[in-house]
């Protein structure tokens, strides 16, 4: 499909306002060709002492007709009606325009936003977050630029050229064809500049988007940026994202400087020449002052929507590269979240099964090779490793963040591609190790656990999660306000918020990444307490880094390179497997895993 094809299919749920603006611009267009008549009037007939013609003088009451004044007086007042009465409908016709062209760019985000949140986790795991902020934000309003200085500008002008043309060859068709030799010059330079332009213009939203990730990636690492003194270093990495953004949007700007040049030169040489013969026919007598005058202001009619086009080709071209950007979003194959063939998930008892599991990001990055484990309802199972062990990824796999590349998970005996996707997520909840918070109160950020929660159950949630006694001694309890990723909390009252949304959830699936790494002993135990007491009803996976998260787990899975090399409980690992009793050592001192060690230094320990 065309650019031109795309845009237009977005005027469809619009099509009566897109008619009616197409309406508007026919009376615009016909109040256009009268407006010149007046004057001729004037120059031939009222000055020039010529009789009106038959028509005209029909329509003349004989008082007005007879006083040369009276009828100088009444062609200007007509004349002064149909400008105003164009002003007027240009007015409205912009508004709408305008109107219908805000509500297709909304319309556009809308959709685009929803593509977005429905592509895999992979792709945005991948693809710089500025840069989807600025195809949404900068690129979506491409098809404003193209409606209001593509689509509607080129409709108007076919329109005017239609008419202007009709009645030059009406006037003297010698200066029509001149007037009209100039449209096969625009065209020539247009596809002359136009390709170029184009790719410069890719080449430019590629680098502004860029410069927004290179500001966006610094202001939200400002404490590291900080902590580091490296202001001076970021600065200079802007500066030099901006320089190659700069240099590229002055290359760009110079080519649609130097066409503008060129489709202006045209359209005065067309405008001389049509001058000079019809300044000839004047003095032969074939053409009155008058009618020339008609043939000039029909020109500036033509040529005035056709250089503006031309001088804002460049902003055109920039939009035709937007709209492929964010053609290249809406290319990519979404996730079906409510698949009419999928198994509804919430019948299920949480039981769940992998089956040989492999799972790669790519051909020379293995994660997990031949993962097999069950975890059933009233069962906590809990994954221990170093990092870069695969026991995140697992968790991933359970919500189908990612596809297995081998080998089965299944839910009930049954693959989890075999259930609609949003259903199956629904039985689970997720309590990442870095809890993501919204702008809004401590309430609505529990709340997006279960929005049509009650305000009761949202403070049960928080009790269970430890949390309550906190946010009662707010000033304002649960309508504090919370700030840009939770940055006036500390670590561990975001990772109780986290586990309290997860718990209000009441999924049957629960998934902790290390739920309490930044909470004290005393605050750990007490959520350990709830969360015991919601165990039978619940399968819970936990990624644990503390040996008291997973002493009393009902089955520990040792997870080493991507392969599980060791399961059991607590008391059997002890005696069977020397890395988790090697493990238990650093954990027990409080040596977190998380770090460069390997599963062959851990082994030295002790030994």
């Amino acid at each position: 499909m065309s650019v031109a094809a795309w845009t237009l299919a977005f005027l469809r749920p619009y099509r009566r306002q897109a008619a009616a603006v197409v309406a508007l611009s026919v009376v615009e267009i016909g109040l256009v060709a009268l407006a010149p008549w007046p004057l001729q009037v004037i120059v031939d007939h009222v000055l020039g002492g010529r009789p009106l013609p038959e028509v005209l003088a029909a329509l003349t009451p004989q008082a007005i007709a007879g006083s040369a004044v009276a009828l100088l007086i009444a062609v200007v007042l007509a004349g002064l009606l149909i400008q105003l009465t164009g002003e007027l409908v240009r007015m409205v016709h912009t508004q709408l325009q305008t109107r219908v062209a805000q509500r297709v760019v909304y319309s556009l985000r809308q959709q685009l936003l929803s593509h977005l949140q429905a592509l895999p986790l992979r792709h945005h795991l991948v693809t710089p977050t500025a840069d989807s902020v600025y195809r949404l934000d900068a690129d979506a309003y491409c098809v404003n630029d193209l409606i209001i200085g593509g689509f509607f500008p080129l409709l108007v002008a076919a329109l005017k050229l239609a008419v202007m043309f009709a009645v030059l060859v009406y006037l003297d068709w010698t200066l029509a064809l001149l007037a009209l030799a100039v449209a096969p010059l625009l065209f020539l330079c247009l596809r002359f500049y136009s390709r170029t332009m184009l790719d410069r213009a890719e080449r430019v939203k590629a680098l502004e988007s860029t410069l927004i990730e290179r500001a966006f990636e610094t202001l939200s690492s400002i404490a590291a940026v900080k902590s580091f003194t490296r202001e001076r270093h970021e600065l200079a990495r802007f500066a030099t994202s901006g320089d190659a953004t700069m240099r590229a949007r002055l290359s760009l700007t110079w080519q649609e400087s130097t066409f503008s040049v060129a489709v202006t030169a045209i359209t005065l040489v067309g405008t001389a020449a049509v001058l000079t013969v019809g300044g000839m026919h004047v003095l032969g007598g074939t053409l009155t002052l008058g009618q020339l005058l008609v043939v000039v202001a029909y020109l500036a009619a033509v040529y005035d929507p056709l250089s503006a086009i031309a001088h804002s080709a460049g902003s055109l071209q920039q939009a035709v590269a937007s709209a492929r950007r964010v053609r290249e979003i809406f290319d990519l194959t979404p996730e079906v979240l409510d698949d009419p063939t999928g198994r509804d998930a919430s019948v299920t008892s949480g039981h769940i099964r992998f089956e040989d599991v492999g799972f790669a990001y790519d051909a020379e990055r293995g994660v997990l090779e031949r993962v097999s484990f069950e975890a059933r309802r009233g069962e906590l199972v809990a994954l221990v490793g170093l990092t870069g062990a695969g026991k995140t990824t697992i968790a991933s796999l359970i919500p189908r963040f990612f596809e297995p590349t081998s080998g089965r998970v299944l839910l009930d005996e049954l693959e989890l591609a075999r259930y609609s996707l949003s259903s199956l997520r629904a039985q689970v909840a997720l309590v990442p190790q870095q809890p993501v918070l919204f702008a809004g109160t401590i309430a609505d950020n529990i709340r997006y656990g279960r929005l049509g929660a009650t305000d009761a159950e949202v403070a049960a949630a928080a009790r269970a999660a430890h949390l309550h006694d906190f946010v009662s001694k707010l000033p304002d309890g649960y309508a504090t306000q919370v700030r840009e990723s939770g940055a006036t909390l500390s670590g561990g009252e975001r990772q109780r918020l986290g586990i309290a949304r997860a718990l209000l959830k009441a999924a049957p699936i629960l998934i902790l990444d290390e739920p309490t790494s930044a909470v004290d002993a005393i605050s750990e135990s007490a959520i350990f307490d709830s969360l015991r007491s919601l165990r039978a009803s619940h399968t819970t996976i936990v990624i644990a880094h503390r040996l008291s998260t997973i002493r009393d787990a009902t089955r520990i899975l040792v997870l080493d390179g991507g392969r599980l090399v060791a399961q059991g409980t607590h008391d059997e690992l002890t005696r069977t497997s020397v890395l988790y009793r090697r493990m238990c050592a650093r954990l027990a001192v409080g040596q977190s895993l998380d770090d460069e060690t390997t599963a062959e230094q851990i082994l030295r320990v002790g030994s």
